[in-house]
């Protein structure tokens, strides 16, 4: 049985309204939201299988037409355990029926209130539909199961690597005694180096040969093994020397070794209390990053606000001369070749867009982004001008370029605040009593190599010029130096901040070897004791692909419980920003994703900016920062028609 009909414009207008059963708002509110203002999801086309498109929502199925002549979205509503196959036809008759009878309310002032009495011609074609079907059947198959999400594609990758084959018999002897496993973080280090000198079970000896005698050498090894030392002297307590301690040797540029004078060549740790001597940090004038608003914060500027001052007079004027006679771009100047024999006023048909649509989508992915994206992309500006009728002034390819600007902003827009000030106020400094005040955390995750802790100091810097006391945790306890980078990065920052007389910050440190998310959690305890604003966490580079290393992240995310994790993503990385995207975000548990991305190296790529596109696309998370340098302040924010004008540029 139809539970609901509603008749209602592309700005959110009710027309009429239809109800055989009390169906919630929410049910028709998540078809308009998720469809067509985010399109979470994207509907199956009407142009290839002749249905009308479905969306499901709770135990109710929703299937709607759209008339874009009138911009008008017609939606039937029914259970998802029925199977009512004349829905389709009621939409495609109700749809021809309302816009022919109110034609002339439907295109004169819609700012005026205007009652359809369009119940008679609704109720006649249901009862002949359901007369010539036979009214309703059972669905033959019901959706059960965890629901996926939209955007996600089924093909993740492939399964994860396999193991080792000599560590495949290891493992599952482990995981039988009930062994915890520690794949996720590496073993610590010892205080006191082992012995150099192999044991006797690591030494690859021959053959025994006849009576079992062995090689000389073989049986010279296992004589020397009892003397050989066993690599547990951390455990045991050392003993003190007879003699005097043997010197160490340093070796100069010819050769030689000379006694060594005493003089340490670890600079790793200042020795004692000294401070580390290192060169004056070049100042950063704020001006040239941020400015501060009425409220006194301090906000960073948009990537896009710099482009045109940076632009000469010959580009300024090569843009306004292509962009008044069609795409800008080899590319799209293709495409506005295509349409030259269309005119203004023709109504638009699936084939007429063929062509430049292809030469769209390869525009697209020269640009760097990832084909799914573009075909995305491409689909939803057939879905936009299939059936629209071009102004008589209006050039076609003209009318296809503000269908894929319109595309582009529906896909780069955030649908949440990105306003990180006002949620750090919102934790540190409560306005209600039952809430405590705690520290604000934020988490830094990523591959190898892309600048997770030079994006970390960037946004320490910034959050810095608002005053907030920051807490650098520490948690890559894997990579040989990462603890002395953040280190080096918490001097020159605590040196910029005494400069100005604005925040502090402070380095917290276990060394190598730990569980990062005991690191973590401590780091947490200890910025909410200390009365810290902020707590920025750094993490290993792993490999999205390896399951083995992509674990541990779920463990991470509990014990940490981050305000906010950022992924930083290279603008340079291609297509496979996709299954990085993808297999970051559903990392953390049930529950749990990724919460925005930083976009780093934006400096080194032009006009191919692409990646960002392919990342919301493929997980639907917004860009937070975009990185364009080296200095603390080269930190941007996304400026959505920015990067319109790269990609259709």
């Amino acid at each position: 049985m139809l539970e609901a009909f509603e008749i209602l414009t592309t700005s959110g207008v009710v027309l009429w309204s239809k109800s055989y059963a009390p169906v919630g708002s929410h049910v028709i509110n998540s078809l308009i939201n998720d469809v067509f203002i985010e399109e979470k999801v994207a509907p199956q086309s009407a142009l290839t299988t002749g249905a009308s498109p479905t969306f499901k929502k709770e135990k109710y199925t929703l299937k709607w037409k759209q008339v874009k002549e009138f911009n008008l979205i017609f939606v039937a509503v029914y259970q998802s355990l029925l199977h009512l196959g004349w829905i389709d036809q009621l939409l495609e008759n109700i749809s021809t029926i309302f816009t022919d009878v109110y034609k002339d309310q439907l295109l004169g002032n819609r700012n005026r209130i205007t009652t359809y009495r369009f119940e008679p011609y609704f109720e006649q074609q249901v009862r002949e539909l359901e007369d010539n079907t036979g009214g309703a059947s059972e669905a033959y198959t019901v959706e059960t199961g965890e629901k996926k999400d939209p955007l996600v594609s089924s093909d993740n990758g492939g399964p994860p690597p396999p193991p080792i084959p000599g560590l495949m018999k290891a493992q599952h002897q482990a995981a039988l005694a009930g062994a915890p496993s520690d794949e996720g973080t590496p073993p610590a280090t010892p205080d006191i180096s082992r012995s150099s000198t192999p044991l006797a079970g690591h030494i690859l000896t021959g053959k025994a040969g006849p009576g079992g005698r062995g090689s000389r050498r073989s049986r010279k090894a296992a004589n020397a093994s009892a003397n050989a030392s066993s690599g547990d002297e951390v455990s045991r307590k050392a003993k003190p020397a007879k003699g005097s301690a043997k010197k160490m040797r340093k070796w100069d540029d010819s050769g030689f070794a000379d006694e060594d004078d005493g003089e340490i060549l670890d600079y790793s740790a200042p020795a004692g209390d000294a401070e580390t001597s290192a060169p004056a940090v070049e100042a950063v004038a704020p001006e040239d990053w941020g400015r501060k608003t009425g409220k006194g914060q301090f906000v960073l500027k948009d990537l896009g606000d710099e482009v045109h001052n940076i632009l000469d007079n010959a580009d300024a004027e090569k843009t306004k001369e292509t962009t008044s006679s069609g795409f800008l771009g080899s590319g799209f100047n293709a495409v506005g070749g295509l349409f030259r024999n269309i005119v203004g006023g023709k109504t638009l048909t699936e084939s007429d867009l063929q062509k430049p649509l292809k030469a769209m989508e390869d525009h697209l992915l020269k640009k760097n982004v990832a084909r799914e994206a573009a075909v995305r992309l491409c689909e939803g500006v057939e879905r936009e001008l299939v059936g629209k009728k071009t102004a008589n002034f209006q050039s076609v390819d003209a009318a296809l370029r503000v269908a894929m600007e319109a595309s582009l902003r529906k896909i780069l827009t955030p649908t949440s605040s990105l306003d990180l000030l006002r949620e750090i106020n919102a934790v540190t400094a409560p306005t209600t009593k039952q809430q405590a005040p705690r520290p604000y955390v934020m988490s830094i995750v990523g591959v190898n190599g892309v600048g997770k802790s030079t994006n970390l100091s960037k946004i320490c810097f910034f959050l810095l010029q608002n005053n907030y006391r920051v807490l650098i945790a520490a948690c890559d306890t894997f990579r040989s130096g990462a603890v002395e980078q953040l280190r080096v990065h918490a001097r020159n920052l605590n040196e910029l901040s005494s400069r100005e007389n604005v925040g502090k910050v402070e380095l917290y440190e276990k060394g190598y070897g730990k569980d990062a998310a005991n690191v973590a959690k401590d780091a947490v305890d200890y910025a909410a004791s200390q009365k810290f604003d902020v707590v920025l966490i750094d993490t290993a580079g792993r490999r999205h692909n390896d399951q083995r290393l992509m674990s541990s992240l779920e463990k991470f995310a509990k014990f940490a419980n981050p305000d906010k994790i950022f992924m930083v993503g290279e603008a340079l990385v291609g297509t496979d920003s996709v299954m990085q995207a993808r297999n970051f975000n559903q990392a953390f548990g049930t529950g749990r994703s990724l919460d925005g991305f930083i976009i780093s190296k934006c400096d080194t790529v032009g006009d191919m900016v692409g990646t960002l596109v392919s990342m919301v696309h493929a997980t639907g998370i917004p860009i937070v920062f975009l990185g364009v340098g080296q200095h603390y302040g080269d930190l941007r924010g996304l400026s959505v028609p920015w990067a319109v004008d790269l990609l259709m540029k």
